[in-house]
């Protein structure tokens, strides 16, 4: 695997660059923004979302790290230090939990090796979340991380990026199958009720315009996610909309049409 870091390009809107502009960060740049304004027109609710996307994230590696007992972390696909990480939130539960970020992009990189240096306990690897043999190769995903103990995987809002034709299904399969025995695998993805209400409308106009401005991004069936989680035991309350996946709280305000449109969920492998 290259770790040559690939050049930074301003011109064109990264995935990780977008989701910061929507967590409020500051590591994006205008092109970005423009992806974020476009979809604030049809669904206002998008930062609220992405502020919801990560506030899932951190719920469901406290859940693995405090309840399940996993101490090592493979976080594919980590995106931008916007917000509180997923070695934050494990370390700050077990000060010895291991966390591997995986990224392919170069802005990510940058940020990823500066983040090595909180801990020795925190590894940055650039690959591609697409070609799961190869990253499950890499000589810091096979040095740090224990492959004959249990792992955290996480999937957070990466597995809509994998293209129909590249099979996410396999992908998804094959770093299955490579967990050792009583790991944990939680998936967050983009989701199209297609059922011909509001919330598959916005989910059918989301799409488009994130595919028109960023070439990728593809909201799926609850069949299609639930599909992913093959040969897991789904940890209740199963596959979930974001907000009902072991809230902190009560929710305050009703759910927008956008929180509808993202299902999250955390399996064990038997």
């Amino acid at each position: 695997m290259s770790h040559n870091l690939p050049e930074i390009d301003p011109t064109v809107p990264s995935i990780a660059r977008v989701y910061d502009a929507f967590l409020g960060g500051k590591d994006h740049y205008e092109v970005d923004r423009q992806v974020l304004q476009e979809i604030l027109k049809i669904a206002p609710e998008a930062q609220q979302i992405g502020k919801e996307c990560r506030a899932w994230l951190i719920r469901v590696v406290r859940f693995m790290a405090a309840n399940a007992g996993i101490d090592q972390f493979l976080d594919v696909g980590s995106g931008l230090p916007t917000a509180e990480n997923t070695h934050q939130a494990v370390q700050r539960i077990n000060p010895e939990a291991v966390v591997v970020y995986v990224d392919n992009d170069p802005m990510v990189a940058a940020h990823g090796r500066a983040l090595l240096e909180e801990n020795d306990r925190t590894h940055f690897v650039v690959g591609d979340l697409r070609e799961p043999a190869e990253l499950l190769a890499d000589p810091v995903v096979t040095r740090y991380l224990d492959w004959t103990r249990p792992i955290g995987l996480i999937q957070s809002n990466t597995v809509h990026h994998i293209a129909d034709d590249l099979n996410p299904d396999d992908v998804m399969a094959e770093y299955v199958k490579a967990l050792p025995a009583g790991s944990y695998v939680a998936i967050s993805h983009l989701h199209n009720p297609d059922d011909g209400s509001p919330q598959a409308q916005l989910a059918l106009e989301s799409e488009e315009k994130y595919m028109a401005m960023m070439g990728t991004c593809h909201f799926r069936t609850r069949d299609q996610i639930a599909a992913y989680f093959n040969g897991l035991e789904m940890v209740e309350p199963g596959l979930a909309y974001l907000f009902e996946w072991w809230p902190d709280g009560p929710r305050i305000q009703s759910p927008t049409n956008g929180d509808y449109l993202l299902l999250g969920g955390v399996g064990r492998k038997p």
